[in-house]
């Protein structure tokens, strides 16, 4: 996330002609939904009252969605830590107002962020059976015992929309190769605790 520029600062005092409070809470909480690609539209629609111009719409529409961007990546989540990022002739009252609906929004805004990352499939159930073979065409493999291992992966909802997709897995394993699966995952759980602890 990009440091925030002088520029962004003065396209938001353009602010100070909204209607009400309420007026800039709903366009900050429309600033950080919409995709850079979406701020164009939004100025237009939004702005007509607080720009003289559709390109002075754009620059208050992007400085919001810079601003409310950079401070949920930041992870700031105290008055004291947005503050400062205002330079010092910025209007105290606007710089007291966006900080307020900052904080106000930042846990749905930071939920939010994380519910639109990409990410790899989600495993949100394993089932398991021990099977006990009591035919085969050679008699070494004969009651033998096999474990039978299904995992359900759910994909990524960015991807798939709003009805995820869910895929089984199914797999078997010899006694051998759950120790040595076991084994690897023993060692994934000691190094994810490692790091937790520091």
């Amino acid at each position: 996330m990009a440091a925030l520029r002088d520029g962004d600062f003065a396209a938001l005092q353009s602010l100070l002609k909204a209607p009400s409070k309420d007026a800039v809470r709903q366009l900050c909480q429309e600033c950080f939904s919409s995709p850079p690609a979406g701020l164009g539209p939004l100025a237009l629609r939004s702005c007509p009252g607080l720009t003289s111009n559709a390109e002075e719409a754009e620059q208050l529409v992007s400085a919001l969605h810079s601003l409310t961007r950079h401070v949920v990546y930041r992870g700031l989540t105290k008055a004291e830590d947005i503050l400062p990022l205002f330079p010092e002739n910025f209007h105290q009252n606007l710089k007291n107002l966006l900080t307020k609906i900052i904080l106000e929004n930042i846990s749905a805004w930071r939920n939010e962020a994380q519910a639109s990352q990409i990410s790899l499939p989600r495993l949100v159930d394993m089932d398991w059976r021990v099977d006990i073979k009591t035919s085969s065409d050679s008699i070494s493999r004969m009651a033998v015992p096999t474990c039978l291992l299904q995992l359900k992966m759910q994909e990524d909802v960015a991807l798939c929309g709003n009805s995820p997709v869910v895929s089984a897995l199914t797999m078997e394993l010899s006694k051998e190769t759950l120790d040595t699966m076991l084994e690897g995952l023993g060692r994934i759980r000691d190094q994810l605790s490692a790091v937790a602890n520091k």
